[in-house]
């Protein structure tokens, strides 16, 4: 009798683990535990309290809501209202602090408004819960905040049904009839983790498979979807995938498969896990025939739930060449370790990329209050992979690799003067400060400080606020008297100028600046303590290099349209 075939084609090999590789697995799961990646029993079942508290508020809130709207009490309290969870605490694969993703499901007489307007206020009134932020003006609009120390990410979705029960299931496309896309992109975060799990052969084997490939993924700074690099819905289908491949097989197995077969894809071909459905609504379905767009995907990871789409639509050409030499150097170094030659831990070394290169741009985000610059920087953030496309079409740039997350930092000035200098990134005395801009904004920051005691504490101080992202440059030598030149002003200008277009951008308010740095110049603020830095070049270094085929481009310092 033939095995269940998973997925869209045959399985690669149905063979048992070897002792070798259940003994290598052991070490595997050793290894990850070793890294703190495993919750323990306790703090898991305090999640589980937690939701079901939310639950319990979720059910007052609805039935309160529907008595506002005039419906008998039987009706009120039948109304239900369901909490679903989705992302790494759905998949199983949350950690120690890990947020949870969860979702609120109402019957469709309870609105958007009545989100913010009675379910915050009842959250708001719950001693057990703090730092709660609403951003109701968010396209997929949502209310943070921590519940028993828990953070909790609470997204909202209504269904065009009277009643939302508590054994109600979202595996039903039916249920998206008549719903707003804003909802269905809420919902189909559960819909998609769940159909994940349902397509795996084995969910413990996928579990620590995928743990391993998280791990790894963030410690080579890959993972990062709103910088153009895969998401951790992304990592769960290409693990997911490999599974279905080896069905049998235990998850270092899994893993060692993962890096030599999607280092070696057949790229744009899609990563399936199911074939794509047909489904009730008139809404777009991931089609490379039909549109351009999709066709036009570089490395398509496909949703398995209705209406399916594009995961990995934000990769580049260059984030895509990183991605790819990431996999092919962790699938030599897990060929070793699968032959006894190294330890797992080889694999979650940390990444180089302030080692990589010679020349960096810095795009720094800049802003007077920590509200605005938490706001402000997140837009930047999120087009930093259009500037990033922009630079690819520069001629002497064969590749634009964007880090994946920023520095954040606090300047106290002495004068408005010195303020806006910092903000316009000119250089100055003043010290920075790290800053963690979410605390500060719920805090919330006064832009004129008094510091110090007597005389000095009439002193006013202004504070600005900065976050700078990095990018890797390659750079093709060229021969020629514009050999020494790298002209970065067109990008850098679409770039600044997009930024602007935000239709909450303040003048008076936000800046954004680019910069060229060399590797050697790099600042503190990006390496660990104690380790080792760039040094400078020397005479004989420079003459090697002047050899070089890539990378030697002296970029110099452009202009750039202050926003």
């Amino acid at each position: 009798m033939a095995s269940k075939q998973w997925g869209i084609t045959p399985p690669i090999s149905t063979a048992p683990p070897t002792e070798k590789e259940n003994a290598l697995n052991t070490a595997l799961v050793n290894e990850l535990k070793a890294q703190n990646l495993f919750e323990s029993a306790q703090d898991s079942e305090k999640r589980v309290r937690v939701l079901q508290e939310l639950q319990a508020i979720t059910t007052e809130f609805v039935r309160k809501v529907s008595l506002s709207k005039h419906m008998s009490e039987k009706m009120a309290s039948e109304s239900g209202g369901k909490i679903f969870t989705y992302g790494s605490y759905r998949l199983g694969v949350y950690g120690p602090g890990s947020d949870i993703d969860t979702l609120v499901v109402v019957p469709k007489h309870v609105s958007r408004e009545n989100f913010f307007q009675d379910l915050e206020p009842m959250l708001r009134a719950r001693p057990e819960i703090t730092d709660l932020a609403a951003v109701p003006e968010a396209y997929v609009p949502i209310i943070k905040f921590k519940f028993l120390g828990i953070s909790i990410d609470l997204i909202f979705a209504r269904l065009s049904i009277p009643r939302v029960p508590l054994d109600l299931e979202l595996s039903d496309s039916n249920l998206l009839k008549g719903v707003e896309e804003r909802c269905i992109l809420s919902l189909n975060g559960t819909r998609v983790t769940d159909q994940i799990l349902q397509l795996v052969p084995n969910r413990a084997v996928f579990k620590h498979a995928l743990r391993a490939i998280k791990f790894w993924a963030q410690r080579r700074a890959i993972y990062a979807n709103v910088v153009g690099f895969p998401g951790g819905v992304a990592w769960a289908m290409m693990v997911a995938r490999i599974c279905q491949l080896y069905p049998n097989a235990v998850s270092a197995v899994i893993v060692s498969k993962f890096f030599r077969i999607l280092s070696q894809w057949n790229w744009p071909q899609p990563v399936l896990l199911k074939p794509i459905d047909d489904g009730p609504l008139q809404v777009r379905v991931w089609n490379p025939k039909l549109y351009p767009s999709d066709k036009a995907h570089r490395m398509p990871i496909i949703t398995p739930a209705y209406p399916s789409m594009c995961a990995t639509h934000n990769i580049t050409p260059s984030t895509q060449t990183v991605i790819l030499r990431e996999m092919a150097r962790a699938g030599l170094i897990v060929d070793d370790i699968m032959a006894g030659k190294k330890p797992w831990s080889a694999l979650f070394e940390k990444h180089d990329f302030f080692h990589r290169y010679r020349y960096y741009l810095t795009v720094t985000a800049a802003s007077k209050t920590a509200d605005s610059q938490l706001k402000w920087s997140g837009l930047v953030e999120s087009k930093l992979r259009h500037f990033v496309t922009r630079l690819e079409l520069v001629d002497a740039i064969t590749l634009a690799h964007p880090f994946n997350k920023g520095f954040n930092k606090i300047y106290m000035c002495k004068t408005e003067e010195e303020a806006q200098q910092v903000a316009n990134g000119v250089s100055t005395a003043v010290v920075a400060k790290d800053a963690n801009l979410e605390e500060a904004a719920k805090a919330g920051d006064q832009n004129e400080h008094k510091e110090g005691e007597g005389d000095a504490a009439d002193e006013k101080k202004f504070s600005v606020y900065t976050t700078t992202f990095y990018i890797g440059l390659e750079i093709e030598r060229k021969k020629g008297p514009q050999s020494k030149r790298l002209d970065i002003t067109w990008p850098s200008q679409e770039f600044s100028e997009m930024c602007k277009k935000w239709d909450k951008f303040d003048d008076t308010m936000m800046t954004v600046f680019i910069k060229n740095t060399r590797n050697y110049t790099l600042p503190d603020e990006v390496f660990e303590p104690g380790e080792e830095r760039p040094k400078p070049p020397t005479k004989k270094r420079i003459a090697s290099a002047e050899k070089k085929t890539e990378n030697d481009q002296v970029p110099k310092r452009q202009k750039v349209p202050q926003a």
